[in-house]
């Protein structure tokens, strides 16, 4: 692994390598919040959903898998410059072809949304067909945001920019403009909460991407993100789209917009780790 690429000071996600040889995932962290219109703090999240890794289980009861079984490496976070978020998805982009050269499925801790495009953009070229599966709680399809193309609130609109396949699923969205929410429906990728297992289905054997901007949990259970929205979800609806993921092609995934010191309790960052957790395994058992 190019040591110019990934900083592999601090904490380690449970179990992980830091070497990549004989593993079958790289867990990557991007510790960016430039463009952050609300709250910042999200570039904190990676650090957090690491620390706190340890305090879990490493079993899944659901998945009834476990980390112990899995050979996963931990590359540490990638190296970005300060400042606009161009330069930053370009290093992402960069980080996510060499972990994918090595053979491992990428999973990449966040960090703001707008990273995602980036990653996107590199597991696309290695899957054509590739579907994106995203989980929050806006629609992110602006052109432009407070002046910026690669804003979080952006992240989907470019997403959509590098999939050659086109076909996003949009799972239970609840924030977005007039404008973005008459895109959703017309384009039929807006996917209800009650029919997300029956959506997904007929994706079985396709290459799936998922993004899950950790915003899409209720504030109830997660306070710890840079953007809030009432009338989210709970565990309970994150398990059932791990339980029919079971039947999918995972091939990449990331977890995104944990701002941890907005929630003094920790348990975002928690909720976030078990997540981590869950992604982890599905990766693994491909």
């Amino acid at each position: 692994m190019n040591p110019e690429l990934f900083d592999t000071e601090g904490a380690i996600y449970m179990g992980a390598r830091r070497e990549p040889a004989g593993c079958a995932v790289g867990l990557f962290g991007v510790p960016y919040d430039g463009t952050t219109s609300f709250r910042p703090g999200a570039r904190f999240g990676p650090a957090a959903i690491r620390d706190v890794s340890s305090g879990l289980e490493s079993y899944d009861p659901q998945l009834e898998l476990d980390l112990e079984d899995l050979a996963f490496a931990d590359l540490g976070a990638v190296a970005i410059p300060f400042g606009a978020p161009e330069p930053v998805v370009a290093a992402v982009h960069q980080a996510t072809e060499a972990v994918l050269a090595l053979g491992l499925a990428p999973l990449m801790l966040g960090g703001e949304h707008s990273i995602s495009s980036g990653a996107v953009a590199a597991v696309a070229q290695r899957h054509p067909d590739l579907v994106l599966v995203q989980l929050d709680a806006h629609a992110d399809l602006r052109q432009s945001w407070l002046g910026a193309r690669h804003s979080h609130a952006c992240a989907m609109r470019r997403c959509l920019e590098v999939l050659p396949s086109g076909e996003l699923r949009q799972i239970a969205i609840r924030s977005g403009t007039r404008e973005e929410f008459q895109e959703l429906r017309s384009s039929g990728r807006l996917v209800p909460i009650a029919a997300m297992a029956e959506a997904l289905a007929p994706l079985r054997g396709r290459p799936l991407y998922l993004t899950v901007d950790l915003d899409w949990f209720d504030p109830a259970v997660l306070p710890g993100t840079g953007t809030p929205e009432p009338g989210g979800f709970h565990w309970p609806q994150f398990a059932e789209l791990v339980e029919e993921l079971r039947h999918h092609q995972l091939v990449a995934a990331d977890v995104v917009e944990l701002a941890p010191q907005l929630d003094p309790s920790g348990v975002s960052a928690v909720l976030a780790a078990k997540v981590t957790r869950s992604l982890l395994l599905l990766l693994g058992a491909q």
